[in-house]
C-alpha cells in the first residue's frame, strides 16, 4: 500500500511539475514577444495523445506496458492536468470563435464525463465485489432465466406438496412480475435497496399465511429472490460503466481529431 501511495504522490507531482513548465514557458514566451500560445497547444494535444492511449492499452492488456493501475492513475491525473493547460492556452472559459468553442464544448463535455467515469470506477466495482457474485453482464438474461424456472418448480413443489395454492397465488400476483426481467434499475444505479426492500416486504405479507412447510419453501423462494437481485444490481452497475464507455470513447476520438485540425488550420494560416 506505500509503494502504492508513493508511486501515486510521484505521478501528481509529476503533473504538477509539468504545468509548472509549461505556464513558466508561456511566461518566457510572452516576455520575448513570441507565441505562447503555440506551446501550450502543442503540450495540450500531447496531453490528449497520452489520454487516448490508456484506451489503446487496455485493449493491449497481453502485452508488458505496464500495470492497468498505474496507467489509470496517469489517465487521471494526465486528465486533472488538462484543464488547467486548456485554461491557460485559451485565455478564459469560453472563446469567442465558432470552432474554438465547439472545441470547448466537447472538451467541457468530456471533462465532466471524464469525472463521472472516475466516480463510477471509484463506487461501483467495490459494491459489486460484496455481492459475492460473479456475473458477465452479456449472460445475465440466462442467469435470470434459470433463476425464473427455478422459481417456478419451486412453487409448483410447495402446491403439488402441500395442497395449497396460497404462495402460489402470491407468485402470480408479485414474484411473477419480479423474476421477468431486472427490476428496480434506477434505485441500484443510485444506490439504493428498494429492491431488497420489496422482496422483505412481500415474504412478510404472506408468511402469516402459510403453514411451516409452505414457510419452507417461502425462505428458498427469498434466497432465489435475493440472488436475482444482487443480479439486478450487476445488471444496473456494469449497464451504466458499458454505457459511460460508449459516451466517452467518442468524445475522446472528436475531440483528438478536432485538436488535430485545429493544429493544422493553426500553422496553415500562420505561414
Amino acid at each position: 500500500m506505500n509503494v502504492a501511495r508513493f508511486s501515486a504522490g510521484l505521478v501528481w507531482l509529476a503533473a504538477v511539475c509539468v504545468f509548472g513548465l509549461i505556464a513558466f514557458g508561456q511566461h518566457r514566451l510572452s516576455l520575448q514577444f513570441g507565441n505562447p500560445r503555440v506551446l501550450t497547444g502543442w503540450a495540450l494535444l500531447t496531453i490528449f495523445v497520452i489520454l487516448a492511449l490508456f484506451n489503446a492499452r487496455k485493449r493491449s492488456s497481453m502485452l508488458p506496458l505496464g500495470s492497468a493501475r498505474t496507467w489509470l492513475l496517469i489517465h487521471v491525473a494526465g486528465g486533472s492536468l488538462a484543464p488547467a493547460v486548456f485554461w491557460l492556452h485559451t485565455g478564459t472559459l469560453w472563446p469567442l470563435g465558432l470552432y474554438e468553442q465547439c472545441l470547448t464544448v466537447l472538451f467541457y463535455a468530456i471533462s465532466a464525463n471524464g469525472i463521472l467515469g472516475y466516480l463510477l470506477q471509484r463506487l461501483y466495482p467495490n459494491r459489486l465485489t460484496q455481492t459475492g457474485l460473479e456475473v458477465i453482464y452479456e449472460r445475465i438474461p440466462s442467469e435470470l432465466a434459470e433463476i425464473r424456472e427455478q422459481a417456478e418448480a419451486l412453487i409448483l413443489a410447495c402446491t403439488k406438496e402441500t395442497a395449497s395454492d396460497v404462495l402460489a397465488q402470491h407468485y402470480q400476483q408479485t414474484f411473477s412480475w419480479f423474476f421477468r426481467k431486472p427490476r428496480f434499475v434506477v434505485s441500484h444505479i443510485l444506490g439504493g435497496f428498494r429492491g431488497e426492500h420489496w422482496v422483505r416486504h412481500q415474504c412478510s405479507t404472506v408468511q402469516r399465511y402459510l403453514n411451516a412447510v409452505e414457510r419452507g419453501h417461502l425462505e428458498r423462494l427469498a434466497s432465489l429472490a435475493r440472488i436475482k437481485n444482487q443480479i439486478d444490481f450487476h445488471y444496473a452497475a456494469q449497464g451504466v460503466m458499458k454505457g459511460w464507455l460508449l459516451v466517452h470513447i467518442p468524445l475522446a476520438a472528436a475531440l483528438l481529431v478536432l485538436a488535430v485540425w485545429h493544429v493544422v488550420l493553426v500553422h496553415v494560416y500562420a505561414v
